[in-house]
């Protein structure tokens, strides 16, 4: 079993860094700031072999220089469709990259939408998915499409619902806020709000999640709930019947009068 530990960078970034058990060296999955990551292997007596990165954004890649500099030899997996300085491997649907240092099996997702080129890490019953979903929410639409977002979080829904989700921020309060608004009835989502709060209270991350809860709680993988499509067609002011349609509303409404 993978040893994964969130390593906390700038407001609400998590560095997640993986590694065996006993193993002298670690993978990081995008290290956007060095610092914090430096500081946990020199702790943990550590070296770093390799960079696992989802796409381009800076709080995702910021710290690549650095940290070839630091570690010669390091190999840095990035997303073949987009343009990242420092990447050594890049990556296409499909691909199973021979990640050195670490003996586990992973498989790229490309997951566009958030950005153009966005991929994920499927394995080991988890997914590293960047700021494609969020704990009960999913990432903006930048330099990709709302409807590439949509299929990319449809095709996150059918993994096995035990799967664990790593991604790269702690929003998931906020996300609840209006996974709320949009479902103010959900029995779910108020238990949600209670667990989370908690482990927030008590200084822990809330991630990882699970598919089996995002399921549950997330408004952007429940396009074709009856609560959601309702939720949708009231704000758009219209019968609604298309997935990518419904997320598309959805989203507009939070990046319009939640965030």
């Amino acid at each position: 079993m993978l040893q994964i530990t969130p390593i906390k960078a700038f407001d609400d970034n998590y560095i997640w860094a993986l590694r065996n058990p006993g193993a002298s060296t670690a993978v990081a999955v995008d290290p956007g700031d060095e610092t914090p990551l430096l500081d946990w292997l020199q702790e943990n007596s550590l070296t770093l072999s390799a960079v696992l990165l989802t796409h381009h954004h800076y709080d995702h890649v910021g710290g690549v220089p650095e940290l070839r500099e630091a570690f010669p030899d390091l190999k840095v997996f990035g997303p073949a469709g987009e343009s990242i300085k420092g990447v050594t491997e890049p990556l296409h649907e499909g691909d199973r990259p021979l990640i050195p240092g670490l003996d586990a099996d992973f498989q790229v997702l490309e997951l566009p939408g958030h950005t153009a080129g966005h991929i994920a890490y499927l394995g080991e019953q988890a997914l590293f998915c960047g700021d494609t979903l969020f704990a009960a929410g999913c990432g903006r639409v930048f330099d990709g499409t709302m409807t590439q977002l949509a299929n990319s979080l449809q095709r996150i829904a059918q993994l096995p619902a035990e799967t664990k989700i790593y991604c790269a921020h702690e929003y998931t309060l906020d996300n609840l806020g209006f996974a709320r608004w949009v479902e103010p009835e959900s029995e779910a989502v108020m238990q949600r709000i209670d667990s989370e709060q908690a482990k927030r209270q008590n200084g822990e991350p809330t991630l990882p999640s699970t598919l089996q809860l995002e399921l549950a709680t997330n408004p952007f993988l429940r396009t074709q709930v009856p609560s959601i499509v309702t939720a949708a067609e009231k704000v758009a002011g219209k019968t609604l019947t298309d997935h990518a349609e419904i997320f598309m509303v959805i989203r507009q409404w939070k990046d319009r009068e939640y965030d």
